[in-house]
């Protein structure tokens, strides 16, 4: 996960300085970023949550911190000030074209509206496909709750778009050995396996394609081929270097310093090699807080390139809000401001939205009319921008509302109806999902479906269009700024 591509993608002759508790990697030939200064927090804490780097990124004067266990900031999340302390590269207009052409289907809302917006590499994935060279897909969930909320369903809602537009053989790795080592509640590690599956069918919800993916728990699946890569990039990353990329020092247990290389391992064919073909090129959906694990995994591929590992390629999503505002990412950890859970009852999700989404709209009726609606804290607005697919719609409700002419209440409504239209989709598909389906999905001893489907090819939109996609697709279509220092008919 990376923008101004590094000079090289090695690991190698890192200076590691350690004083009072700062750790300054200077790497001029890394795939992580040169230069980088590593503030270490209390390492007792499990959590982790203040512990950051260039990578583990942490901005003091705006409190923006992503990390892979905090995601906050004062005024909401800066994403390109992400892409350039994570290195990773804007998704751009010329490669959403690409994309169209290559795979010869629309590109998904998310794509066109800028919500998953930087990379790295996925034009080597797009010029796989072209050549007809295999490509495979790996993204994963660390089971923390019995059900999954909606901002856990992005991720594998993209992927099973990815999965259908690149014909490509998804594996999905359940995290429940790594929820066990940075457990703070003292849960047994049964308890994290047992929820493996209760995940699981939220996520074949999604409608992932049984012949072309594989879920499995790391705890169960750790072992021969995945483990040899695992035991690969353990022998050949130091711990200085684990201190320097995620803040983990030993005062964290053997079991927290160890994970990123479980987690970065199966994004090789060679983890898999019974279910991918050789040579396959990998690429990783994730949430761009997840971006070190793959700048490690960068790393190693560069070391044992010829030992014929290639380096995964990275897509990342932005962060869908918690209800209670922009601050974050929406956490079935936040207990004063719950997320919306798939399992939630139309009346939950309603009351949910009704009682926590935070509300940009005025503060009193005059106020709303007058100075018209913050459209850049709504929730209920930001929420649509996801999943309301519709430009012209959203386009007049954000006039409406930031004019002052529609009120929170009906913006409100409108996510409400909108959502609840989503959980009663999902649900049904889940309610669908028998034991023996999970059980099918979890079994590695099948025949995969490599094949690539073709499609006729589609109509290209002229440049101008595609230049309007992406981080350049306006979201607020071009609205006024929200200020509070002149009214609306001033």
């Amino acid at each position: 996960m990376d923008s101004t591509d590094q000079t090289s993608d090695t690991m190698a002759d890192q200076t590691v300085t350690v004083t009072d508790q700062t750790v300054t990697v200077t790497d001029e030939t890394s795939d992580t970023v040169a230069d980088q200064t590593v503030t270490m927090a209390d390492q007792t804490s499990v959590a982790m949550a203040d512990q950051t780097s260039d990578t583990v990124a942490e901005t003091k004067e705006d409190g923006q911190v992503v990390t892979p266990w905090t995601v906050t900031s004062k005024t909401g999340i800066d994403y390109m000030k992400l892409i350039k302390q994570f290195g990773c590269k804007s998704i751009e207009p010329e490669l959403l074209k690409k994309f169209e052409e290559v795979t010869r289907m629309r590109i998904h809302p998310w794509l066109r509206r800028g919500k998953f917006f930087s990379h790295k590499q996925l034009e080597v994935i797009l010029d796989c496909v072209k050549a007809g060279k295999p490509v495979g897909i790996y993204t994963g969930r660390g089971p923390t709750s019995e059900a999954m909320h909606m901002g856990h369903m992005l991720p594998f809602k993209f992927t099973k778009y990815l999965q259908d537009a690149l014909g490509a053989i998804v594996i999905i790795q359940m995290s429940d050995d790594e929820k066990y080592y940075f457990d703070k509640a003292g849960k047994p590690i049964e308890y994290y396996n047992d929820l493996c599956r209760k995940n699981a069918r939220d996520i074949i919800a999604c409608g992932f394609d049984p012949n072309k993916t594989f879920i499995f728990s790391n705890l169960e699946t750790l072992g021969g081929d995945l483990y040899k890569v695992s035991a690969l990039i353990a022998g050949s990353t130091t711990g200085n270097q684990i201190k320097g990329i995620f803040g983990i020092g030993l005062d964290n247990t053997v079991g927290q310093i160890m994970w990123p290389v479980f987690q970065s391992s199966p994004a090789f064919w060679q983890a898999f090699p019974k279910i991918f073909l050789p040579d396959t090129t990998i690429l990783v959906p994730m949430a761009i807080d997840q971006d070190p694990y793959f700048r490690m995994a960068r790393d190693f591929a560069a070391k044992f390139a010829s030992d014929g590992y290639i380096k995964p390629a990275t897509i990342h999503t932005q962060f869908l809000p918690g209800l209670g505002g922009i601050e974050g990412k929406a956490s079935s950890s936040e207990k004063s401001v719950p997320p919306i859970f798939m399992t939630d009852t139309e009346e939950e999700a309603r009351l949910k939205i009704k009682t926590y989404a935070f509300s940009g709209g005025g503060q009193t009726k005059k106020d709303h009319i007058d100075y018209g609606a913050n459209l850049e804290v709504d929730v209920a607005y930001q929420y649509l921008v996801y999943f309301l697919e519709d430009d012209e719609e959203l386009k007049r409700i954000a006039t409406e509302y930031r004019y002052g002419r529609m009120m929170t209440a009906e913006i409100k409504k409108i996510m409400a109806d909108k959502i609840c239209e989503i959980l009663k989709d999902h649900q049904t598909k889940r309610n669908e999902i028998t034991d023996e389906t999970i059980a099918l999905f979890f079994n590695p001893n099948r025949e995969f479906d490599r094949t690539v489907p073709v499609r006729e090819e589609i109509k290209l939109h002229d440049d101008s269009v595609y230049k309007s996609y992406g981080l350049n697709f306006d979201i607020y279509f071009g609205l006024p700024a929200f200020t509070k220092d002149k009214k609306l008919n001033e």
